[in-house]
């Protein structure tokens, strides 16, 4: 990452942190869960409204729109020489099913954010300034995670991410122009000079040393491997235990097996299973099918894939002894990430000068920053959340740590977009 020619901010140069949390408060009416969080799933009524309020206020800013045929919407700030390379601030505005009010949006509305304060005082960049809402994040309901930036960076083919189906057999490009928000630009054809990801942690980390900023140098890799479990339907009182080809158990041994093979490749890994079904799903059935999906993280890319393997020899053998046909299919992955280590300096000055603790941290999330981080330089920068909790709606930030980790991503930004003279 190139030094920036610009003006370094001023240490008094804040955002609006009332109209930051006012923000985030109007976003989590749209989409609410039923526990105090947000059920804002991507492509759904709610998705739209949500991306319809955002369009509003960025409009509202002096922002112009553009949208590729993904649906990320790309809200530009202009710069004095238009011509030069963009910096973008992106994130994502849908969430889980139960999800929280913060978790993707803090990042996009922090970036809307940083455009109103510049405006409020006077300030113009060399580059334009370009917030980007990304297309399904989350994953929940279209797998893979981060599908719509996996496509601006190459990772997916457009054919690939529209014929990617929903529980209910709904297809992602058929729901993407549902609701109305596929563009007309090609994915990816955006040349982009730098771009900062703002995020809460989704750990326990920052809160529990009391430091206000994580710089994120390296973030997790990733395998999520769908296990598809074929047994035989019988009746749970009439049907003898030796003559049984239930599926739910052969899912309950693979899911156990997770957990041992990422204890026995500590540390620095983890696995779990999130997502599981069963059919007929019947109480008084034996399921004659399962589907889950497993998950294993790790920066380290040997026991990344260590344990992918292991997993698939491991699994067969299971189903094999209960008598169950299986199969495992990859439905989502990305290598470890490291991070900018230019931009991870900007946000550190940036704290400095602020006089915000900060840390070094390492992502155990996906973000869309891991995959743009392969086409231009990208940094994350993190805020603490009560307990480390996430993907909950019972998350929870405070608006001091909201308002600190924007006050660094704008010093951050106006650095890289470099101020006018």
């Amino acid at each position: 990452m190139a030094e920036p020619n610009g003006a370094v901010p001023a240490a008094n140069m804040k955002i609006d942190g009332d109209r930051l949390w006012d923000s985030l408060m109007e976003m989590a009416r749209i989409g609410p869960g039923v526990a105090g969080g947000n059920n804002r799933q991507t492509l759904t009524d709610a998705d739209a409204e949500g991306r319809r309020l955002f369009q509003r206020w960025c409009e509202e800013a002096g922002m112009s729109m553009g949208v590729d045929r993904m649906g990320n919407m790309f809200m530009r700030h202009e710069g004095t020489e238009p011509e030069l390379d963009p910096v973008y601030i992106g994130s994502h505005l849908d969430t889980q099913p139960t999800g929280g009010k913060y978790d993707g949006v803090l990042g996009v509305l922090s970036g809307l954010e940083v455009i109103r304060s510049i405006r409020d005082m006077g300030i113009s960049t060399r580059r334009p300034i370009v917030v980007v809402n990304w297309t399904n994040e989350e994953g929940t309901r279209f797998a893979p995670a981060m599908l719509a930036s996996g496509v601006f960076a190459g990772m997916h083919d457009e054919d690939y991410a529209n014929s990617r189906e929903d529980a209910e057999g709904k297809r992602f490009g058929d729901e993407l122009d549902r609701i109305g928000w596929r563009g007309e630009e090609v994915p990816g054809e955006r040349r982009i000079h730098a771009m900062f990801e703002y995020h809460i942690e989704q750990g326990p980390i920052l809160e529990a040393e009391n430091t206000q900023i994580g710089v994120v140098t390296h973030g997790q890799g990733l395998w999520w491997l769908q296990v598809t479990l074929t047994g035989k339907d019988a009746h749970t009182g009439s049907t003898p235990m030796k003559m049984r080809v239930n599926a739910g158990l052969g899912m309950a041994r693979i899911i156990e097996a997770v957990h041992r093979i990422a204890m026995d490749h500590q540390p620095n890994a983890v696995g779990a299973v999130g997502q599981a079904n069963v059919w007929p799903n019947s109480r008084n059935v034996i399921p004659g099918r399962a589907v889950f999906t497993v998950d294993f993280r790790s920066p380290d890319l040997d026991k990344l894939n260590a344990m992918r393997a292991r997993l698939e020899a491991e699994a067969p053998e299971i189903a094999n002894e209960l008598g169950l046909g299986i199969e495992i299919e990859p439905v989502g992955h990305f290598d470890p990430v490291t991070f900018d280590p230019g931009l991870a300096g900007m946000l550190r000055d940036a704290a400095d000068r602020l006089g915000y603790s900060h840390m070094d941290i390492v992502s155990g999330a996906g973000h869309d920053a891991c995959w743009i981080n392969r086409v231009a330089p990208t940094v994350m920068i993190m805020c603490p959340c009560v307990d480390g909790l996430s993907h909950n709606e019972a998350e929870e930030i405070s608006p001091e740590w909201a308002s600190a980790g924007a006050d660094v991503l704008l010093h951050a930004v106006l650095e890289a977009a470099e101020i006018a003279r």
